[in-house]
C-alpha cells in the first residue's frame, strides 16, 4: 500500500534534505502497554519477545539503508500487579533496553501521585511528551512538549498529546494542580513554534486520545481523527495513537475492520492528508511504517501489525484444547529476561503481601453468587460506589470467582476474586431509564453468570418486570439522574445486560477492578464482615406468587369499589 503525503512545510523555507535523494526511515510503535512487560501464561506478547522482533525490524531497515524511529503511545502504567506494585519501573527499564524514542504521556500516567511520574520520568532514557498538560497555578507546561531525531539526514519532531479526558478519568486526588487543555489547539501552536524555530522535514504526533471512526466520539473528548480534521492540511504527517486501544485498520473510509485477525493486512486510517496508526494493546502488535520522503513528499511505502507472539485456541487431535501462533514464534530475548527475571520474582513475592483483614468469611462461592445475593458481592460493589462516587452497583455474579476467609487479605487474595482484570465503568441515567435496566438484570436466571448481585437497591423482581424500585432507601423518581457503578464486561453489553457503553452519560474510568478492590480493603480494614451482609433488599417472586399476591390485593378491595370495578367491567 501505497500513499503521497505533502510535506508540512512551506516552500520558502530553507531545507535541509538534498534535491533528488530519497531518505528512508520507518517507525515501529505500540500503545496502552498497562504493565504488560512479561508475557502471559500462554507466551503471548512481553517486552523479551518485542525486543527480538524490534532488533530483527531494525537490522533489517538499516540494511536497506534506512533508520528506526521507535514510539509508544502511552498508558504505561495499570493493569498488572506486578507492575502495579513496582510503579511501572521494570516496564520503563524494559523499554529503554528495547530502545524507545518517546512516548506520549496517557492518562493512566496519573493513576499514581506527580511524584511517581517524576520518578518513571528519570528511569526512561527517552523522553515522555505532552504539549497540552498544564500546571494551573503557574500556567506552565509541566512536560516536554516535543523532541526531535535526526534519521538519515532527516530532522523529524514528535509531539506529545493526552486526552483531555483525564481530567474527567483520572484520579481527582492527584488532579488538583493539572490542566489538560484541548490537544488540537495546542498541536496547531506546536507546530506554527517548530515551523517557525526547527523547521522540521516531518512531524509526527504521538497521542493518547483515542481513534473514533468517522470522529464519533460519543461522550470521550475528540480524538486523533478530530484533531487531524481539525488542522490546516499539511500540519501533521502521521498520528502514532493510543487510548481506545484498537488495532486501527480500516475496512473502507471511516470504518475500522471488526474482529481484526493477527497477521492479516492493514490499512492505517487517513484524514485530512494525515495517516493515523494505533497497535490495539499491551504489546500484542508492534506496528510499522515504512516511510520514504523525496523531494519534499512523503510516501507511506508499506505499512503492518505484527502480532507478537498472539495465539488462537485449536482442538488437536485427541479433541483438547491448544494454542497455536498466528505467525511463527518470536524468541525471548535473553538480556532482556535476564532484565525483568528479577523484577517479576519481586512482584510475585509482593502479591503475597497483606493488604487488610475480615472478622469472618466473605461468600464468593460459585453455588452462592450465582444464586443470591452475597456480602462479598456487596463489598465489591461498596468498593466500585466509593471511587465512582456513585449511587449504586451492579455486576453479574459470576464476576466473583473465590470467596475470602477470615483474617489476613493478600492482593493474591483479591486477584482470585477479580481475575479477569475488567475496568471499572459509570454511567448517568433517569430514574425512568434506571428502571429499565433494572428490570432487565433483576430477572436474569438463578444458577447463571448473569444473576445480578446489587448494592444500595431495593427490589422485587417478578420475572419480567421490577416494582417498588428504592435507590438508597429512597424510592426511585423517574426524572432524577442517578449515576450506576459496574464494570466493562457488562458495560458492553456481557451476560445479556443492556450495553450502556454508547450512552452519552458513560465513563470508563480505566481503573482496574481488583486494584479497586484492593484500595478499599486497604482502606476500610480491619472489616466487618456484617456490614456487607445482605438484608433482604432483593425478593424474587415468581409469576405465580405475583398472580395471588394480586388476587389478595383484589379481594381486600372494599365493597364500594368491587361495584365500581363491576361496573367497569373489570
Amino acid at each position: 500500500m501505497g500513499g503521497i503525503l505533502s510535506l508540512s512545510m512551506l516552500s520558502s523555507q530553507a531545507q535541509a534534505w538534498e534535491k533528488g535523494r530519497v531518505y528512508k526511515f520507518t517507525v515501529l510503535h505500540t500503545n496502552d502497554h498497562h504493565g504488560r512487560f512479561w508475557h502471559n501464561e500462554q507466551g503471548e506478547y512481553g517486552l523479551a519477545a518485542q525486543k527480538t522482533l524490534m532488533d530483527a525490524i531494525r537490522y533489517d531497515v538499516q540494511a536497506h539503508g534506512g533508520a528506526v524511529l521507535i514510539l509508544s503511545g502511552g498508558d504505561i502504567n495499570t493493569g498488572v500487579p506486578e507492575s502495579d506494585l513496582q510503579d511501572a519501573e521494570p516496564d520503563f527499564r524494559g523499554m529503554n533496553l528495547v530502545g524507545y524514542d518517546a512516548m506520549a504521556i496517557g492518562n493512566h500516567e496519573f493513576d499514581n501521585p506527580l511524584s511517581v511520574l517524576r520518578q518513571q520520568q528519570k528511569w526512561a532514557k527517552f523522553p515522555l511528551l505532552s504539549a497540552n498538560i498544564y500546571q494551573k497555578s503557574s500556567g506552565q507546561r509541566l512536560f516536554q512538549p516535543w523532541a526531535l531525531f535526526n534519521r538519515m539526514g532527516l530532522k523529524i519532531a514528535v509531539i506529545g498529546l493526552t486526552t483531555d479526558d483525564t481530567a474527567k478519568i483520572g484520579n481527582p486526588e492527584y488532579l488538583t494542580d493539572i490542566e489538560f487543555r484541548p490537544p488540537a489547539s495546542e498541536a496547531k501552536k506546536v507546530v506554527e513554534a517548530l515551523r517557525a524555530t526547527e523547521k522540521p522535514d516531518v512531524i509526527i504526533a504521538a497521542t493518547h486520545m483515542g481513534h473514533y471512526d468517522n470522529g464519533n466520539h460519543g461522550s470521550n473528548a475528540p480524538g486523533d481523527v478530530e484533531m487531524a480534521r481539525a488542522l490546516p492540511r499539511g500540519y501533521l504527517d502521521l498520528i502514532v495513537g493510543g487510548h481506545s486501544q484498537d488495532p486501527v485498520c480500516m475496512a473502507q473510509d471511516n470504518l475500522k475492520q471488526v474482529d481484526y485477525v493477527p497477521g492479516s493486512p492493514c490499512v492505517p486510517d487517513r484524514q485530512n492528508g494525515t495517516w493515523i496508526v494505533q497497535a490495539h494493546e499491551w504489546g500484542k502488535y508492534v506496528g510499522r511504517a515504512d516511510f520514504t520522503f523525496r523531494d519534499g513528499v512523503l510516501t507511506l511505502e508499506n505499512y503492518q501489525l505484527i502480532p507478537v507472539n498472539l495465539k488462537h485456541k485449536v482442538k488437536n487431535s485427541e479433541g483438547k484444547d491448544e494454542w497455536i501462533n498466528y505467525q511463527p514464534e518470536i524468541a525471548q530475548n535473553s538480556a532482556m529476561m535476564k532484565l525483568l527475571m528479577p523484577f517479576q520474582k519481586k512482584g510475585e513475592a509482593q502479591l503475597r503481601v497483606k493488604v487488610g483483614s475480615v472478622d469472618a468469611r466473605l461468600e464468593g462461592d460459585r453455588s452462592k453468587v450465582r444464586f443470591e445475593q452475597t456480602n462479598l458481592a456487596r463489598l465489591i460493589l461498596a468498593a466500585q460506589i466509593a471511587r465512582t462516587k456513585a449511587d449504586f452497583a451492579v455486576m453479574s455474579g459470576g464476576g466473583v470467582r473465590d470467596s475470602i476467609e477470615a483474617g489476613s487479605i493478600s492482593y493474591k487474595d483479591v486477584l482470585k476474586v477479580q481475575p479477569f482484570g475488567n475496568t471499572l465503568c459509570w454511567v448517568e441515567m433517569k430514574g425512568s431509564e434506571v428502571e429499565k435496566y433494572l428490570a432487565v438484570v433483576a430477572n436474569k436466571q438463578v444458577d447463571s453468570g448473569a444473576y445480578a448481585q446489587f448494592a444500595n437497591v431495593s427490589l422485587i423482581a417478578d420475572g419480567q418486570g421490577v416494582s417498588e424500585v428504592k435507590i438508597n432507601g429512597e424510592p426511585l423518581q423517574a426524572d432524577k439522574t442517578y449515576r450506576m457503578a459496574t464494570l466493562s464486561f457488562n458495560a458492553n453489553g456481557g451476560d445479556g445486560y443492556p450495553a450502556i457503553n454508547t450512552l452519552p452519560g458513560f465513563v470508563n474510568t480505566g481503573f482496574v477492578d481488583a486494584e479497586v478492590l484492593k484500595q478499599y480493603i486497604k482502606q476500610q480494614s480491619p472489616l466487618k464482615a456484617e456490614a456487607y451482609a445482605p438484608k433482604g433488599e432483593i425478593i424474587y417472586r415468581s409469576a405465580a406468587e405475583k398472580k395471588e399476591q394480586e388476587k389478595q390485593k383484589s379481594r381486600r378491595r372494599s365493597y364500594p369499589q368491587m361495584i365500581l370495578a363491576w361496573l367497569n367491567g373489570e
